[in-house]
C-alpha cells in the first residue's frame, strides 16, 4: 500500500482512522486495537514530554518483543526524538557504548530477561559521569524486578502524563517532518567500532511500504514477528508494516519451535518473515502435525542461503502460497526481495530484484552498488565512513559481491568484507579480533564464519599466544562469553604458533577458511 504519509506519527493516526477497532497487536491476553495503539502511543509521548524529553533527543529501547516495545517505540518518535534499538543480547558494556555515543536521554530497559536485569549490568559497566545524559529510565514489565534507584515502572506513565494535553503531545507528532532522523541503527565495521546508521522517517516508511508492497500484506493478515524488533526485519521490515497495511502484530519475545507452531495455530497466523533456520526447524520438528498450520500465506526469508528443497517444501507440505527471499543491510534495509509468483528456483538461487524506489548495478569487483529512497543519511558522528560508504553520485557500495541476471535478479556470490551471518545476526570478525585482544596472552587472532547447518555459519578463531605464554580455547570461550553477545561467541577456538600472511603482513583469511583442522 503507497501512501501519503511520510513519518511514524503520521502512520500511526492514519491507522487509527482507517482500521479504528481493529486488532493493531496481539500479545497474549493483551489485545490492542489501532485506536488503543494511538492512544497508548500518545500517552508515552505525553509521559516523555513531561520527562523533558525534546524534539531530536535520542531515546533507547533495550527489551524483547513485547506491546512494549512497539509502544515505546512510537511513543519516542510522536514526540519528536529518535529511537536507539538495542540488542538485547549485548552485554552491559556493549550497551553501553551505545547509550553514550547517541547521548541518548531516555531508556526503556526490560526487566530481569534471560536470567539477566539489563539496567543492573549497564550501570555496573559505567563510570562516573558516563551516564550523566540520561535522565528518564522507563522499565518495561517482563519479570518481577527489584526497585532500582531513579528507574520508573511502564506503569507509572499514565500518571507522569497528566501534567501534559492530548493536544501538546499531538502538536509534537505533527510537527515531526519526513526528513527528521527516525532512529540509529548500529551496525559493526570492519574496522571493529560500530557505527550508527541514521534514518529519517520518510525512509523508515518507504522502506515498510516497499516490503508490504512486494508481500502483497493486507489488513486480513496477522504477521508474526520472531525477529527481533531491535533489528530492521523486526522493526521495518515487521511492524511499521502492519501499521502501514492494517495488519496484526502478533510479537514473540523468545523463539521456542512448540510455541511458534501453537502461536500460527491459536493466532491464525498468515505471514511468517525469518531466517531460513526458522522455517527449516518448523518443516523438521517431529510433532509438527499436531499444530493446525493452514492458515500461513506467505513465508519470507533471506540473510542465509535458501536451499530449493527448503521452498518446495514450505510451498507442498505447508500451505504456503508464496515463499519470498529478499536482501538488505541495515544502510539500506531493504534492497531486493523476490515477488510472490517467483518459482521456487528464482526464489532459492536469487535474492530478488529491486523493489521499488530502489536502484541496484553492479560495480567494480563484481560489487553490488544501491541507490535510492532507503539509503541511510549517514553515519553517526563519521563523516569521512559515511563518504567511503556513499558516493558522490549517490549509490551505496554494500561491499557484497554479486552477479544479476537479465531480469534484474541478484544472486549474493561473496563478501567484500569478512561478515557472517550466524542465525539470521551479522557478525564481524574484527569486533570480535578487537575482543580477544584485550586477553592479556593472546598476541593476535584472526576469525572467520565457517558452515553450520543449523545457523547458516558460525564462528572459528585462531589465537597466538605471546611468546613464553600459553592459552587455551577454554580461556578465550569464558572471556567471550563475559565480553559478547552470545551470537558473536566463537563456536571454536584454534590455538597455533602463528598465522598464515601475505608479503605485506596481511592474514589470509582464505587460507584459514580452507583449514579443514
Amino acid at each position: 500500500m503507497t501512501t501519503d504519509v511520510n513519518t511514524t506519527p503520521a502512520a500511526l493516526a492514519r491507522a487509527a482512522r482507517e482500521f479504528g477497532n481493529a486488532e493493531a497487536i496481539a500479545d497474549g491476553d493483551v489485545r490492542i486495537s489501532y485506536a488503543d495503539l494511538l492512544d497508548r502511543v500518545r500517552t508515552t509521548a505525553r509521559a516523555l514530554i513531561a520527562r523533558g524529553i525534546e524534539p531530536g533527543d535520542r531515546i533507547a529501547v533495550w527489551a524483547p518483543n513485547t506491546y512494549h516495545w512497539v509502544i515505546a517505540a512510537l511513543g519516542a518518535q510522536y514526540a519528536g526524538a529518535a529511537i536507539v534499538p538495542i540488542n538485547t543480547r549485548y552485554t552491559g558494556s556493549e550497551a553501553l557504548d551505545l547509550v553514550v555515543r547517541t547521548q541518548a536521554k531516555g531508556l526503556f530497559v526490560v526487566g530481569p530477561f534471560l536470567k539477566s536485569d539489563r539496567w543492573a549490568e549497564l550501570t555496573r559497566a559505567a563510570a562516573p559521569g558516563d551516564l550523566d545524559h540520561l535522565h528518564t529510565v522507563i522499565r518495561i514489565p517482563f519479570d518481577a524486578a527489584e526497585p532500582a534507584e531513579g528507574v520508573l515502572d511502564w506503569a507509572d506513565l499514565d500518571g507522569i502524563a497528566e501534567s501534559v494535553t492530548v493536544e501538546q503531545a499531538d502538536a509534537r507528532a505533527q510537527a515531526v517532518g519526513p526528513d527528521d532522523l527516525a532512529d540509529i541503527l548500529f551496525t559493526s565495521g570492519t574496522t571493529g567500532k560500530s557505527k550508527g546508521v541514521m534514518t529519517a522517517h520518510r525512509q523508515t516508511i518507504r522502506v515498510a511500504e516497499a516490503w508490504g508492497d512486494c508481500a502483497e500484506v493486507t489488513s486480513a493478515d496477522r504477521y508474526l514477528i520472531i525477529n527481533p524488533f531491535f533489528h530492521t526485519f523486526g522493526y521495518k521490515a515487521g511492524f511499521v508494516v502492519c501499521i502501514l497495511n492494517g495488519a496484526t502484530i502478533v510479537p514473540m519475545a523468545l523463539f521456542d519451535v512448540p510455541k511458534v507452531m501453537e502461536k500460527i495455530a491459536t493466532e491464525k497466523i498468515s505471514i511468517l518473515p525469518g531466517a531460513p533456520t526458522i522455517h527449516q526447524t518448523i518443516l523438521d520438528f517431529p510433532t509438527r502435525d499436531d499444530y493446525d498450520l493452514s492458515s500461513l500465506r506467505v513465508a519470507i526469508t533471506g540473510a542465509a542461503a535458501v536451499p530449493v528443497t527448503l521452498v518446495e517444501r514450505l510451498q507442498s507440505e505447508l500451505s504456503y502460497k508464496a515463499v519470498l527471499t529478499a536482501y538488505g543491510q541495515t544502510e539500506a534495509v531493504v534492497v531486493t526481495m523476490c515477488r510472490t509468483d517467483d518459482d521456487p528456483v528464482t526464489v532459492s538461487t536469487t535474492s530478488g530484484r529491486a523493489v521499488p524506489g530502489m536502484e541496484v548495478r553492479i560495480g567494480e569487483q563484481g560489487e553490488i552498488l544501491v541507490r535510492g529512497d532507503a539509503i541511510m543519511l549517514g553515519y553517526l558522528d563519521d563523516p569521512e565512513s559515511t563518504a567511503k560508504t556513499i558516493d558522490a553520485d549517490g549509490w551505496l557500495h554494500t561491499g557484497d559481491v554479486g552477479v544479476m541476471d537479465e531480469r534484474g535478479y541478484i544472486d549474493i556470490t561473496d563478501r567484500l568484507k569478512d561478515m557472517y551471518i550466524s542465525g539470521g545476526f551479522n557478525v564481524y570478525p574484527a569486533e570480535i579480533e578487537n575482543t580477544l585482544a584485550r586477553i592479556d596472552a593472546v598476541a593476535e587472532s584472526a576469525v572467520i564464519g565457517i558452515p553450520d547447518e543449523r545457523m547458516g555459519e558460525v564462528g572459528r578463531a585462531y589465537v597466538v599466544a605471546k611468546p613464553g605464554r600459553t592459552v587455551t580455547a577454554d580461556e578465550v570461550l569464558a572471556f567471550c562469553k563475559e565480553h559478547l553477545a552470545n551470537f558473536k561467541i566463537p563456536r571454536e577456538v584454534t590455538v597455533r604458533d602463528s598465522l598464515p600472511r601475505n608479503p605485506s603482513g596481511k592474514v589470509l583469511k582464505n587460507e584459514l577458511r580452507e583449514d579443514k583442522s
